[in-house]
């Protein structure tokens, strides 16, 4: 097996739906699906380059190995509910610091997640965004809350990682490029999220190979339990 080209780590408290996004986009279904023990990965193509996308647990009693996980990452997704705001600070306090060992030119996505579960504007704010009316919010299903987290939150969190990492904003993609609401449920802003990062890390892979070694994970001697057929661990 290829050694991947590059590495995206996917990063976020339990719960917030961290399994639900990545296999809605490869596996195009929404599934019931248990907490990830430990971590899993995906291999997908995008041009040239194989990715490998890595699924990590949000338990506290897994969080030392987030750090493991994000070595040599190329891109990191954060993910929140938008419907807890503890979700979003827990990535500042618990998660931020394990993308200490990603590649120095990491690239980083906000992303909040469960819009599903979040009441319809109102009809008039609807006309405003050019919208139709609540396409998203029909059927049956959990009640609809009003929206707990917004989007100049996330926004403000991205600015704090530039910050942290010692980044200047001209120097990197726009907050505006890097935060996203999606819905695993329905897949809402599911594929922009993985495309859009997928074009933004091939000139950083493209660079990082001009440079020297892939710092990733070696896939091929590396093993997991319970390793699926499909290559993501269960």
């Amino acid at each position: 097996m290829r050694k991947p080209d590059g590495k995206i780590v996917l990063l976020g408290d339990m719960n917030v739906g961290k399994t639900s996004l990545l296999q809605r986009y490869m596996e195009r279904r929404f599934p019931d699906t248990v907490s990830t023990v430990g971590g899993a990965f995906y291999l997908k193509q995008w041009r040239s380059y194989n990715i490998s996308i890595w699924d990590t647990a949000g338990r506290e009693q897994f969080h030392g190995l987030g750090s493991m996980y994000c070595r040599g990452a190329t891109a990191v997704i954060l993910i929140y509910d938008v419907n807890h705001p503890q979700s979003l600070l827990e990535l500042e306090d618990r998660f931020l610091g394990l993308t200490d060992t990603a590649s120095t030119d990491c690239l980083f996505a906000i992303v909040g997640n469960k819009v599903d579960l979040v009441e319809e504007p109102a009809a008039e704010d609807q006309q405003k965004d050019g919208r139709g009316p609540g396409v998203a919010g029909r059927g049956g299903g959990a009640p609809k809350v009003p929206k707990q987290v917004q989007p100049e939150d996330a926004a403000a969190l991205y600015r704090k990682i530039l910050k942290y990492k010692m980044l200047d904003e001209k120097d990197v993609p726009a907050a505006e490029q890097m935060c996203f609401e999606t819905s695993a449920k329905t897949g809402h802003n599911v594929d922009l999220l993985f495309e859009t990062l997928f074009d933004l890390v091939v000139p950083v892979i493209s660079r990082q190979r001009a440079q020297g070694p892939p710092q990733t994970v070696d896939i091929t001697s590396y093993k997991t339990p319970g390793q699926t057929p499909s290559g993501c661990c269960a």
